[in-house]
């Protein structure tokens, strides 16, 4: 990146400050141009969700090569989200820029950092909650990818999802990544997943656990680390039933 382009993108992290902001490096007639975008994350001053929109006029600017964000108050530096996102957006060269208050009180650019797709999947411990890029069916796509070697379709989900009064995202779509539905009451094996209802408007399955057997459950709630925990008591009471993958059915 040259000195314009470094400019204008400490320029925008400035003025979004303490928000992220997000933009797109446009390659317009040889040249890189940097394009601000809107960040729409339902949590702005930790994440980034760049607006559709944006991309689209982008695009038609010129072939994206890059995607720029910051981290206020943070380090340049990818975290588990940024890697995920990173894999999947299909774009090779991610870009970070750091910026936060100095010793004299003012607000200044820190440091910057570049990275790409390295293949990189999280470890199924200790996640950081970012919906639809780490939450409970990604930790599901990601388990059945490492420990069993079964790709599991990705799809798009919008936050709170649950309380718009019509979708059923888990039931609409478990048989089109390789699922049945074998019910509440069926004996529990490694590998099925726990279809659960936890204060959903919709009153449909709105969260979802691995049963890992022994009695645990690894998965992936709302605003915390994803982990194990012992499969009982109230997780038993929000249960609407188990689905088994194909591949691992009698």
């Amino acid at each position: 990146m040259n000195d314009t382009i470094k400019s204008a993108i400490a320029d925008h992290a400035l003025a979004e400050y303490p928000r992220e902001c997000c933009g797109l490096l446009v390659l317009q007639e040889g040249h890189e141009v940097y394009v601000p975008c809107r960040n729409i994350a339902a949590r702005p001053t930790e994440d980034f969700r760049l607006a559709p929109e944006d991309y689209a006029l982008a695009e038609d600017l010129g072939p994206i090569v890059a995607v720029v964000h910051s981290h206020p108050g943070g380090m340049a530096r990818p975290s588990g989200a940024d890697r995920k996102m990173c894999e999947q957006s299909g774009i090779d060269k991610w870009v970070i820029v750091s910026l936060g208050v100095q010793s004299d009180g003012s607000t200044a650019i820190d440091e910057w950092f570049e990275f790409g797709p390295t293949g990189y999947i999280a470890p199924l411990l200790g996640r950081q909650f970012v919906h639809g890029v780490h939450d409970c069916y990604d930790l599901i796509r990601s388990y059945y990818q490492l420990e069993r070697g079964i790709l599991l379709p990705d799809f798009e989900r919008r936050d709170n999802w649950w309380e718009d009064g019509a979708s059923n995202l888990y039931l609409d779509h478990y048989r089109e990544a390789g699922f049945v539905d074998v019910g509440p009451a069926a004996t529990l094996q490694a590998g099925d997943i726990l279809l659960m209802q936890i204060r959903s408007k919709n009153d449909v399955p709105n969260h979802a656990g691995i049963y890992l057997g022994d009695g645990v459950m690894l998965h992936h709630m709302h605003g915390r680390l994803s982990g194990r925990t012992v499969w009982g008591g109230m997780w038993t009471q929000c249960l609407r039933t188990v689905l088994r993958h194909e591949e691992v059915t009698p």
